[in-house]
């Protein structure tokens, strides 16, 4: 399951940022559509050999990597900024949703059909989610421009580098994941050895999660009325922490499937949070590359933790191992107050045009290298303190945006002149810049310093010039 994230979700991030993205989402469709009938052609004509099933059944998951971050980033193109929390709950109600009935009515369809009409279905399914998608049309938006792959893909980096909120939902994400995913890597076995319930059992318990998760979803937005997001996912922590202690303190098959029920719950909360601060903060032209991240970090976190907690459980057994992860969880609840999720509330995340059309005399195709931007700023001793406060936001903004260097300088013969220095990769990559990656929170900032300077601000744009040949 995490093979295929850990592998496309940047490309994807990328390609979803790059073309229409509901275009993108039916092509995909028309992929998955394939691939399930060949299942089942196969089936029916009785061809299915292992190897080519597992073969099939990667390629599906190929699909739905590729997908991912194309259909997280056109959930605030459906719903305004405020819904989107609920969005995203509603989105985590249909996951879990399936988890939780999805593997029983499928064997039932097998039991009573066969399973070529599963696998049918699962075709029918994808061709209908194309029929929406062919419905739908996506509202005008403005755009900050194509670009090239690999320079969309660093671009998609760097922004994540210099943007602290997505960091600290990162930064969240991991100290959640990797201890609360103790539970979904071991449960086999507690089902098993600790339990003794059996194969029967195990999906009981899985079951139990996911109408737990359901149950919580529907719960949120009345809870959230009461937390907010930190103490949503400091409280769930906790939460989760106490259940897995029960599951291996008091070994009684009830009292498990009570636990497993607030526990699923608190799985959906934590989750659907973290995507939702990711949505709403995340301007157009970025959002499929940071949420792509987001599941590098997610799918990534998942992976590494179920190896870790199979060698612990196998050195140390499966309730000390349950237990260590309870104490962690514990831990990244009372982290909360040291690395919280920022305040979103008031941050203008939508696209703002504030630099004019630069005029040059050069042609910039002659200079196809580096640009440095300068900027000059006559700033008053008076004025000097709040300006230099300025300058890590402002540095953050440059690099967030296209810049791959800055800094700031004072001369020594004009204490008040200050210039700021910063290069983007190319001419195209300044541009965008100024045709719509900046937010109003960007431009806010860059209004500020500007207006600390007088006189006005100057600035200068300098091309990388072709050098003769040594020799």
């Amino acid at each position: 399951q995490a093979l295929p994230v850990l592998l496309l979700a940047l490309p994807a991030g990328v390609l979803a940022d790059t073309f229409d993205r509901r275009r993108m989402l039916i092509t995909i469709q028309a992929f998955q559509t394939g691939i399930a009938l060949l299942l089942t052609v196969l089936t029916v004509m009785d061809q299915m050999q292992p190897t080519l099933l597992l073969l099939l059944t990667f390629a599906l998951g190929v699909g739905a990597a590729v997908q991912a971050p194309a259909y997280q980033a056109l959930i605030p193109d459906l719903v305004p900024t405020e819904q989107i929390p609920s969005a995203s709950i509603l989105g985590s109600i249909n996951v879990n949703t399936a988890r939780a009935i999805g593997p029983a009515v499928a064997g039932l369809i097998v039991a009573r059909f066969g399973v070529p009409v599963t696998f049918a279905l699962n075709a029918a399914s994808f061709v209908a989610f194309a029929v929406i998608l062919l419905g739908w049309r996506r509202p005008e938006t403005d755009s900050a421009g194509q670009e090239p792959f690999l320079p969309a893909l660093r671009a998609g980096g760097r922004y994540v580098r210099n943007a602290l909120v997505v960091r600290r939902i990162l930064l969240r994400c991991a100290l959640f994941v990797f201890p609360a995913n103790a539970l979904w890597a071991l449960l086999a076995l507690v089902a098993d050895r600790t339990l003794h319930l059996g194969a029967g059992g195990y999906g009981l318990m899985l079951a139990m999660l996911g109408i737990g998760s359901v149950l919580g979803a529907f719960g949120l937005s009345r809870l959230r009325t009461y937390l907010n997001s930190n103490g949503m996912i400091a409280v769930a922590s906790i939460v989760y922490a106490a259940g897995l202690a029960a599951l291996v303190l008091v070994p009684n098959a009830v009292v498990a499937m009570l636990a497993l029920l607030p526990m699923g719950a608190c799985w959906i909360a934590v989750l659907s949070t973290l995507n939702a601060q990711m949505q709403i903060f995340l301007p157009g032209w970025v959002r499929a590359r940071g949420l792509a991240i987001y599941q590098l970090t997610l799918f990534g976190s998942m992976a590494g933790a179920g190896v870790l907690w199979g060698i612990v459980a196998e050195i140390s057994g499966v309730r000390p191992t349950y237990l260590a992860a309870a104490a962690l969880l514990l831990l990244s609840a009372a982290s909360v107050r040291l690395w919280p999720l920022r305040d979103l509330q008031g941050i203008d995340r939508s696209a703002a045009l504030i630099w004019p059309e630069p005029h040059l005399l050069l042609e910039p195709e002659d200079y196809p290298g580096q640009v440095l931007v300068v900027t000059r700023y006559e700033v008053a001793p008076e004025r000097q303190a709040e300006f230099l406060g300025l300058m890590p936001a402002l540095r953050r903004s440059r690099l967030r945006t296209g810049g791959t260097s800055w800094q700031l300088y004072r001369d020594g013969e004009a204490p008040n002149r200050f210039l700021e220095e910063y290069t983007v990769a190319s001419w195209a990559e300044h541009l965008l810049q100024h045709e719509g990656r900046l937010t109003g929170y960007d431009g806010e900032i860059d209004r500020r310093a500007k207006s600390l300077s007088d006189p006005p601000v100057r600035a200068w744009h300098y091309f990388t010039p072709s050098l003769p040949k040594d020799g």
